[in-house]
């Protein structure tokens, strides 16, 4: 597999075509069996799994992995866990799909106590003596008001000590050991730090000032009717008291209240923490994209204001923005009234953030699932913001009988995953059923132009010679601008 390296704000190989990447989320959180008090974490992604994630066109997997389940002791890193997760990137390899490692976590920790949190082993948990609290409405609630969560959050980001050693530290060097074991691995993508950092009781304060940012900004705009409201509650029709936040511009409203909080927390101890853990990554190789994340609360389209990870003062060579965004009805019945207004609009603040940092984007994190099929429209619409922007991605995420679901009529898609020159535009017509990629050639390649093809075609107009092989166009053009329209 080709060597994934980073130019500008596009995803390259080794032979200098770029690259587009097409996945979903692999996700083992484990779990405690009936009457055991032992967290098990069985990763059975078998190679029928990999191999039908293949068959329809992923090309990349974000992989997780939960510091409990490497570190349960401090120092002791568990080996038989680190090698069922190669088992799994050696699976990906075989059937050509790239992997990053994702150091999992929600909540900071997977205590037993039904808190349905995962991350941090327990002697990592520093709650100031309160207690994680199993989750009574939705499983998030722990960093609203969970004070075990944000003081174990707060500890960590102020780098207390375990047995004399800073939490950072251990955390470091547990991702060097991951490291050591990857980083030579063919199919290795990249390293995603930590997933959704949280900004400890700081966020406690943030909650609090986003219900009152959204109860004062209702009030005062004219779009809303607390009449209408009334009646709304009355009738439990909760949904409809948050249609005048489609509009993203007065949900930015709501939300700018906690603005400077989330800055102070990006600019401060996460940055420090993304850079000290991206050097200690590089202390072991220089293969794999650092891969930076949003706070928790940036997944509101609250801005991003973290700078771009330096390693020994200097800007990381191989470096990406792994942004998340959610609507605000994800995990519920309702999601089929998730609003494309409200998180197209937190993803074009992502696409500021990404310009910002002048990097790559592949979106880390996006999606979500529910019953029936009235919640695609909304699948369907980021999936063509995402092209778009350019961008690459992984859905959140694989669960038994994800490839038999009515979602991957829309996963499953034709892309280009790897293009001779700079991609001009690429789009998907549904209403025409035709696949349109347009891009400008420097020069000569080696290796062609490869689009991973969901259904047979129809027809083909392309300005070079092309073949099919199985599932995939390969396209030789020469310098200049050229297309391709491929009808199914």
């Amino acid at each position: 597999m080709e060597k994934i390296r980073t130019e500008g704000r596009k995803f390259t190989d080794e032979y200098g075509r770029q690259r587009l990447f097409n996945g979903v989320n692999l996700c083992d959180k484990g779990d405690y069996p009936q009457g055991s008090k032992q967290r098990i974490y069985s990763l059975d992604f078998d190679e029928r799994t990999v191999s039908r994630l293949a068959d329809n066109g992923f090309n990349i997997v974000r992989l997780g992995i939960i510091w409990d389940a490497i570190e349960p002791q401090p120092g002791k890193y568990n080996e038989e866990y680190i090698d069922k997760v190669q088992a799994v990137a050696d699976l990906c390899a075989k059937y050509g799909i790239y992997f990053y490692l994702d150091m999992h976590q929600d909540l900071f920790s997977g205590r037993d106590n039904g808190a349905g949190g995962d991350g941090a082993p327990n002697w990592a948990c520093m709650t100031g003596g309160a207690e994680f609290q199993p989750a009574r409405f939705v499983w998030a609630e722990g960093y609203f008001w969970g004070k075990a969560v944000q003081n174990s959050f707060t500890a960590f980001w102020n780098n207390e000590k375990y047995k004399g050693v800073p939490l950072q530290t251990y955390f470091r060097n547990m991702w060097k050991h991951v490291a050591e074991r990857f980083k030579d691995h063919p199919a290795l993508f990249g390293f995603d730090l930590f997933n959704e950092p949280y900004p400890g009781v700081d966020g406690g304060k943030v909650f609090k000032k986003l219900i009152a940012g959204a109860v004062k900004t209702g009030l005062l705009d004219k779009r809303f009717s607390v009449k209408q409201a009334a009646k709304n509650l009355l009738n439990k029709d909760v949904i409809k008291c948050l249609d005048p936040f489609d509009d993203f511009t007065l949900f930015r409203k709501a939300t700018s209240g906690a603005d400077d909080i989330i800055k102070k927390f990006d600019t401060g101890v996460y940055s420090d923490f993304l850079n000290a853990t991206a050097a200690a990554i590089r202390e072991v190789t220089d293969n794999g994209i650092i891969m930076m994340e949003n706070s928790y609360y940036s997944n509101l389209g609250i801005p991003y204001s973290t700078p771009a990870v330096t390693v020994n003062g200097e800007k990381e060579a191989k470096l990406c923005f792994a942004p998340h965004a959610y609507d605000l009805m994800v995990d519920t019945p309702a999601y089929k009234y998730a609003s494309n207004g409200r998180v197209g609009g937190i993803f074009d603040e992502h696409r500021r953030s990404q310009q910002r940092l002048d990097v790559p984007l592949l979106v880390g994190e996006w999606g979500g699932t529910s019953d029936g099929t009235d919640w695609l429209h909304h699948i369907r619409y980021l999936l063509d913001k995402f092209d778009s922007f350019q961008w690459s991605q992984t859905y959140w995420a694989y669960y038994d009988g994800l490839l038999d679901a009515p979602i991957m009529g829309e996963l499953r898609r034709t892309y280009a995953r790897a293009v001779t020159g700079d991609i001009d535009s690429y789009s998907y017509s549904r209403d025409t059923k035709t696949y349109t990629l347009e891009y400008t050639q420097q020069g000569k390649f080696t290796k062609p132009t490869e689009i991973y093809l969901h259904a047979e075609p129809t027809s083909i107009e392309a300005s070079g010679k092309y073949e099919i092989e199985g599932d995939v166009l390969k396209l030789k053009t020469k310098a200049g601008k050229n297309k391709i329209t491929i009808v199914f």
